[in-house]
C-alpha cells in the first residue's frame, strides 16, 4: 500500500545537512572473528527472527488482516530472500528490547531503530540506511508554533523510545513541561493527544508523518525539532559477521534498484541512504 509523505517532510531533507561529510560506522567497518558463527547459526535455522515494536507504522505495524507489515519488513523480507532463509517478525517490548537480543530471543532489533553512542556500546549496529528526526506533533488547531509555546503544557512519548533520549539531551526544554508522560507505544499517545489527554507528543517524524497521513486527524508537525539522528538494525555485540551480509545485502538491493522501488512504495520518493 503505497505512503506519501505530507509537508512536513522537508523538515527530513533539511535536517540531513547535519550528516554531511560525517564518517560512516557500523558492522561493515568492522571485520568478524573466525569464533563469530552469527550468521553461520542464522543460515543454519534458515531464519532470521526480527525484533519489532509492532505499532509503529510505517516501520513495523499490524495492517486490518492483523499481518505484521512495514518498510523495514519489506526491506528485511528482501534480504532474507536473497539468503535464502525466512522472516520472522517477533513483536517484543520495546522496553525490554536489548534483553531480548542479548538472550536470543530475537537476531536483530529492525524497527526504526535510532542509533546512539549508548546503544552502540551495547550493540553492534549496521551503518545508517535512514534518516531521521525528533519533532513535535500538536492538535491542529492548536496555539503552539516553537518549543517554548509550550512551556507549562503536558507532554508525551513513547517509553524506551529514542524520544526520550533527545527529550533528555534538551533539558531546558523538559524542565519548561509541567507533566511528561510514557507511553508503551505512539499509536496510544497519538490518540491521547486527538482526545486532549497531552498538549504534544515528541516523536519520529517517519511515524508522525505516515501517523497524519493515513489516519486524517488534524494534528501538524512542529517546525523547530528536537534534532537529526539516523536509523540502523541492531545485533548483539560482537555478531559482525551476521551484521556485514545484511548490510552487504542492503547495498545490492540500492545497486539493483530494489531499495528505492521499496522506500517509494511506503515514502511516496527514495529517502533511503543506503550508496548515497
Amino acid at each position: 500500500m503505497k505512503r506519501c509523505v505530507i509537508a512536513a517532510c522537508c523538515v527530513l531533507f533539511a535536517v540531513s545537512g547535519v550528516f554531511a561529510g560525517a564518517k560512516k560506522e557500523g558492522a561493515k567497518s568492522d571485520v568478524a572473528t573466525s569464533t563469530d558463527k552469527s550468521l553461520e547459526n542464522v543460515l543454519a535455522k534458515k531464519k532470521l527472527v526480527l525484533g519489532l515494536d509492532d505499532s509503529f507504522p510505517p516501520m513495523g505495524f499490524r495492517n486490518e488482516a492483523n499481518e505484521i507489515v512495514g518498510y523495514d519488513i519489506d526491506l528485511a523480507r528482501e534480504v532474507c530472500f536473497r539468503l535464502g532463509i525466512e522472516l520472522a517478525p517477533q513483536p517484543i517490548d520495546w522496553n525490554a528490547k536489548e534483553q531480548e537480543l542479548a538472550t536470543g530471543e530475537i537476531d536483530c532489533i529492525w524497527n526504526g531503530f535510532t542509533i546512539t553512542e549508548e546503544r552502540k556500546q551495547a550493540l553492534t549496529f549496521t551503518r545508517p540506511y535512514l534518516k531521521n528526526a525528533q519533532v513535535i506533533v500538536v492538535k491542529a488547531d492548536a496555539p503552539y508554533t516553537t518549543l517554548a509555546d509550550l512551556s507549562g503544557k503536558k507532554g508525551g512519548l513513547q517509553a524506551g523510545s529514542s524520544s526520550v533520549d533527545a527529550l533528555e539531551e534538551a533539558p531546558d526544554f523538559k524542565a519548561s513541561l509541567a507533566e511528561v508522560i510514557e507511553y508503551k507505544d505512539y499509536l496510544t499517545a497519538l490518540m491521547d493527544l486527538d482526545v486532549g489527554g497531552v498538549d504534544a507528543i515528541i516523536i519520529d517524524l517517519v511515524v508522525a508523518n505516515d501517523n497524519i497521513n493515513r489516519s486524517g486527524k488534524a494534528f501538524r508537525i512542529l517546525e523547530e525539532t528536537l534534532g537529526a539522528e539516523e536509523f540502523g538494525i541492531g545485533f548483539r555485540k560482537g555478531d559482525l559477521a551476521l551484521a556485514n551480509k545484511v548490510w552487504e545485502t542492503l547495498e545490492a538491493m540500492a545497486r539493483d534498484g530494489t531499495l528505492a522501488q521499496i522506500t517509494t512504495t511506503w515514502f511516496g520518493t527514495d529517502i533511503s541512504i543506503i550508496g548515497k
